[in-house]
């Protein structure tokens, strides 16, 4: 693109404020180390498409670098800038695609030519459409070029070296909404859109897992093989689903029944190997939460020494020594260790809290699941006794029919008993006794059983009753330990004294003195004190109360306790 210039500096001054190199302009060379050979200028280095002005939207200049507008000497015209200290001309909202611009304030003489050779330096020029109004629509070519064009808006314009109204007008540069553009715009978003789709395709393609081989068809070579397979260890799961994959196609005959049974032995054995693993693992699991109980101890332990250390600084016979920064720093790291040593104790009792919930857990299963096998043993019992009863029932009943049948045939005869006869009747009354005494026998039986379940239902309920009362009294201790740590702000210490001197009494129904709980304290821990003890209890009137005993000189504070006297007892 080549047009004269009067003064082709001042586009080049323009042109580098912006960041931008003039396509080309005929006159003085502006750039005399540009070498038309090689596209690009000595020193500076290949255009890329991620260079400023290739994108779609360029960089942004920042808001603090100052520009330096220049006056623009054109062959029939001359632009004169706006003043720098106006604040810069509003625009409205980019369009998307936006490569058309829209032109106003232009001269009311201006010419579409005129037009042309101000504003084909920003770029080649796709078309323009004049209005009558003094204002026009540019369409460029490429994105980038819209930019430069609104670089020229509030400049002040005049034809020729004419002061008359009509051969001046102040530009207005904004971005301008078309069709086409809009339409471009779509396209190649499409177009970027489908490329996207196809990377991510080839992306799934190249990373999607190879399908796995065919199973081969049933044969006794096959077979064989297979049967081989499924006795190693590493080759099993393949060989397993081969097995299944011929089951399922029906491949099993009378033929191959056999083979197929073998095979099926064989998947078998691996029960007890798969059983074994798994006990293996949780052994080795129950091993590493040990160590790991272990040495979270170890811890807790080491904390618990330096937290010490640190309260022994504190102490006014050491504390005094001490500068005042180094007294903020011993503060820091006591609260540091202290926050510390809480969080792993909080660990600890967490995972000891979880196994003791475990093993009572196990525990009401294993009473549960025992009472259940005696009720259905009882159960089965009782059902097997019912219908031998029922038995017995319908024989005496054939038994006596047959009974008055021989009567009723003996006075139908009307002559003397045969002695076979009246045997074979003895013989028959006899077997009716046996079965009436075996029946009384089978229906005592069967009342003794029905009154060994109903003995197991009660005593079952008596369980059922006992656990939720054992439940009931958990959720007491609990909500009575979080008021605990609510209300009266106790600490980790105290809450572990307060459980243990609540069971300690709990034992001791007829209360016990304070000297007595502390001796058993002591044992525990050495440093407890008996009046922190006794204002302790004092404080928690809801789970521990105090009353005298005796008479005379035998007179004796006894403490009780008493968080369990608001539960109702059934």
């Amino acid at each position: 693109m080549t047009l004269p210039m009067s003064d082709p500096t001042a586009w080049a001054t323009a042109m580098n404020n912006l960041g931008m190199a003039p396509l080309g302009i005929a006159g003085q060379p502006i750039l005399p180390d540009f070498d038309p050979a090689l596209g690009m200028m000595t020193g500076i280095p290949p255009i890329t498409p991620m260079m400023p002005g290739l994108g779609i939207v360029p960089p942004p200049i920042p808001p603090d670098m100052p520009v330096v507008k220049e006056i623009i000497h054109c062959k029939s015209c001359t632009l004169f800038p706006p003043n720098p200290n106006l604040p810069p001309p509003a625009t409205r909202e980019r369009p998307p695609g936006c490569k058309t611009v829209f032109v106003g304030g232009l001269p009311e003489n201006g010419t579409e030519q005129i037009i042309v050779e101000v504003f084909e330096q920003c770029g080649e020029i796709i078309a323009i459409r004049k209005s009558k109004k003094n204002f026009c629509h540019i369409r460029f070519a490429e994105e980038y070029m819209v930019d430069k064009a609104l670089y020229l808006s509030g400049y002040r314009i005049r034809l020729g070296s004419s002061t008359d109204k009509k051969d001046t007008g102040r530009l207005h540069v904004d971005f301008a909404q078309a069709r086409d553009d809009l339409y471009e715009w779509e396209c190649k978003q499409r177009m970027l859109a489908r490329e996207e789709r196809h990377r991510r395709r080839m992306e799934e393609e190249r990373l999607r897992p190879p399908s796995p081989p065919p199973v081969v068809h049933y044969s006794d070579h096959e077979c064989s093989i297979v049967a081989e397979k499924l006795k190693d260890d590493s080759k099993f799961s393949e060989a397993v689903q081969t097995l299944l994959t011929w089951i399922e196609r029906g491949e099993v005959n009378r033929r191959s029944a056999n083979n197929f049974y073998s095979m099926i032995q064989s998947a078998n054995s691996h029960v007890r190997r798969l059983v074994n693993e798994k006990a293996a693992h949780e052994k080795d699991m129950e091993e590493a939460k040990e160590k790991f109980k272990q040495a979270l101890s170890g811890i807790l332990i080491q904390f618990e020494q330096i937290v010490a250390v640190y309260h022994s600084a504190s102490k006014q016979k050491a504390w005094d020594h001490f500068t005042k920064a180094q007294r903020k720093n011993i503060s820091v790291w006591c609260k540091q260790a202290e926050e510390i040593r809480n969080i792993h104790n909080d660990e600890l009792m967490g995972i000891r809290r979880e196994e003791e919930m475990e093993m009572s857990d196990d525990e009401i299963e294993e009473t549960t699941e025992t009472k259940e096998t005696e009720e259905s043993a009882l159960v089965s019992q009782a059902e097997a006794l019912k219908e031998e009863n029922d038995s017995l029932r319908w024989q005496l009943d054939a038994y006596r029919n047959e009974v008055e049948l021989l009567k009723q045939e003996q006075g139908k005869a009307h002559r003397e008993d045969d002695p076979n006869k009246e045997q074979q009747l003895k013989l028959l009354q006899q077997a009716l006794q046996g079965m009436q005494q075996h029946l009384l026998k089978v229906q005592e039986e069967y009342k003794r059983k029905e009154a060994e379940l109903e003995k197991v239902k009660d005593d079952k309920l008596q369980v059922e009753k006992m656990l939720e009362n054992l439940k009931e009294k958990v959720h007491v201790i609990v909500s009575s330990m979080f008021m605990l740590t609510t209300k009266l702000k106790c600490n980790l210490h105290d809450i572990v004294s307060v459980g243990i001197i609540s069971t300690f009494l709990h034992v001791h129904p007829f209360g016990a003195s304070i000297e007595y709980i502390c001796s058993y304290l002591h044992r525990l821990d050495n440093k407890i004190c008996t009046s922190d003890v006794e204002c302790l209890m004092s404080r928690l009137q809801h789970t521990f109360k105090q009353e005298m005993t005796g008479v005379g000189a035998s007179l004796e504070k006894r403490w009780k306790f008493c968080g369990f006297e608001g539960l109702k007892l059934t």
